[in-house]
């Protein structure tokens, strides 16, 4: 494509009006439309391609949304970052609804979801240790420090099929675990980033407590509106922190092998 942006983000839920002065382009892919046209701003030196994960309307539940088209979208406008923020539910009680977690680690809970784009005829195990960018994460944490954002600087995501919410039982189950995020979109966003070596960062503000911890008597039982007010008292702070992230992020990637990974994945 002539079109060409250096950073994608992936929108989630009540997160459509991220930029300002945007030119929206729809962009074909070989696995079908990714979830809605994506739209291109300047943000200091870069460009900056956003599109929302279930679409503008909110038409797509999770375990609908084409992951595989979102991702191949970006890599053909030439992203080489992208950040993934979404809404995401606690479950440890010391992750306080409007805290920020920038994760380490995943956990997959989905199923049927079309997980990779080498299905052969080369083999390709891409690895799976540090599924984040090391150095993406660097710059988001320090950017939320920066900002005076209560961040939990790392964090483990378990990615849960929906659209249901959890079970108190499955709740207690991850939150036994140690695991301390719950969310429906992760999975498999992140390792088809990692196909197409583009780097790749989760932020979660967290809305809400998951289910498990509400027998917890200092815990407020969650409920939708509290959720969306948490949401909407944080949205500013989100959009602040991915602008200073953005502007943050050098040209070169230098301290990070997301590039090379299939160096690695194949014999």
């Amino acid at each position: 494509m002539d079109i060409k942006a250096d950073v994608g983000v992936f929108g989630g839920s009540g997160f459509y009006s991220f930029l300002n002065d945007v030119k929206e382009i729809a962009v074909e892919t070989p696995y079908g439309p990714p979830s809605d046209k994506i739209a291109l701003a300047e943000i200091g030196d870069k460009t900056v391609a956003f599109l929302p994960r279930h679409g503008k309307d909110h038409r797509l539940p999770p375990h609908m949304i084409n992951y595989r088209a979102n991702i191949y979208a970006m890599k053909k406008l030439g992203v080489t970052r992208i950040l993934g923020p979404c809404a995401s539910g606690s479950l440890q009680p010391h992750v306080k609804p409007g805290d920020f977690v920038i994760c380490d680690q995943f956990v997959n809970r989905t199923w049927g979801r079309r997980d990779t784009f080498y299905d052969g005829p080369v083999t390709t195990h891409i690895g799976g240790a540090e599924p984040y960018c090391p150095e993406l994460r660097e710059i988001a944490v320090e950017s939320t420090r920066a900002k005076g954002l209560p961040v939990h600087e790392k964090g483990t995501i378990v990615v849960i099929q929906g659209p249901r919410f959890s079970t108190k039982a499955e709740s207690r189950e991850f939150a036994g675990n140690g695991w301390e995020v719950i969310n429906m979109t992760q999975y498999p966003e992140v390792v088809l980033a990692r196909e197409m070596e583009i780097c790749y960062a989760n932020i979660s503000l967290i809305t809400d407590y998951d289910v498990g911890l509400e027998d917890n008597p200092e815990i407020e039982p969650v409920s939708h509106e509290a959720v969306l007010k948490v949401f909407n008292e944080n949205i500013e702070h989100l959009k602040g922190l991915l602008f200073d992230i953005i502007r943050k992020i050098p040209r070169e990637r230098k301290n990070c092998k997301c590039s090379e990974e299939l160096k690695r994945a194949r014999g």
